[in-house]
């Protein structure tokens, strides 16, 4: 039986404790997580520092002080360790994007999803790594042929589910309808453009990114919707069938 509570105890109402199995589980459970967040953290570190090839699964376990069984009792590769805080970020990604209002369309709610996602960053791994650890390592997996068609593959299964996700929110089939593949691709198309410049910059922090991301996701719809060709460029631009830009509809 647990413990009756001593501060409400003379109230006449009694408080019942975890027990001692329950307190036990709790720690074991709470040692593991600690455990997986130190291999994840000494990892990325390792793989920064060295380069992913050139680091062994040894390295990382003696960084942590665990042996190799207990590495591979958490992940099961290199691979797999490289990918965890990334892992964690389209998981938050997800979550925002199951409760955007109703109302917002496809591309308002991705893209306040993803902001949101930017913005509340710390929250899905802060207590695994450092945001800044998170960051570098993004540019390691980019720089990093061995990674970079994980992450490729990655990226057309997080896409596949949120256009299934788009598909629900707006009643559709997503096997009839291609809109929402369409939209996902899009935007997807988008976000990738601006890591891409994101990394060939000299600011890496994340509010440089997520200045980047808006401003691109803001400069999708215009690109797609608005005739680009008016009097003030060239004084009129010839269309594809010889007249000008002045004549199209």
């Amino acid at each position: 039986m647990g413990e009756i509570d001593a501060d409400t105890r003379d109230e006449g109402c009694v408080t019942v404790g975890p027990t001692a199995e329950a307190q036990a589980q709790g720690l074991r459970e709470r040692k593991k997580q600690l455990t997986r967040q130190a291999l994840v953290r000494s990892a990325l570190e390792l793989f920064i520092a060295k380069g992913y090839e050139q680091t062994t699964v040894d390295e990382i376990a003696e960084a942590v002080e665990v042996s190799q069984r207990t590495f591979f009792r958490y992940f099961a590769s290199k691979e797999e360790v490289a990918f965890a805080a990334q892992a964690q970020v389209e998981a938050h990604f997800s979550r925002l994007m199951r409760v955007r209002p109703p109302e917002e369309g496809p591309f308002e709610a991705m893209r306040n999803a993803v902001l949101t996602g930017w913005d509340t960053l710390d929250e899905a791994i802060g207590e695994s790594i450092p945001v800044a650890l998170h960051m570098r390592s993004y540019l390691m997996i980019e720089s990093t042929p061995a990674l970079i068609a994980v992450h490729l593959r990655r990226s057309m299964e997080l896409e596949e589910e949120l256009a299934e996700m788009i598909a629900e929110r707006e009643g559709l089939d997503v096997a009839v309808d291609p809109r929402p593949r369409a939209a996902v691709a899009a935007f997807s198309g988008v976000m990738r453009v601006a890591g891409r410049l994101w990394s060939q910059g000299d600011d890496w922090s994340i509010q440089a990114l997520r200045d980047l991301t808006a401003e691109y996701l803001d400069s999708l719809v215009p690109a797609l919707a608005t005739d680009w060709r008016t009097p003030e460029r060239g004084g009129g631009a010839q269309d594809r069938t010889g007249g000008t830009g002045a004549g199209r509809r």
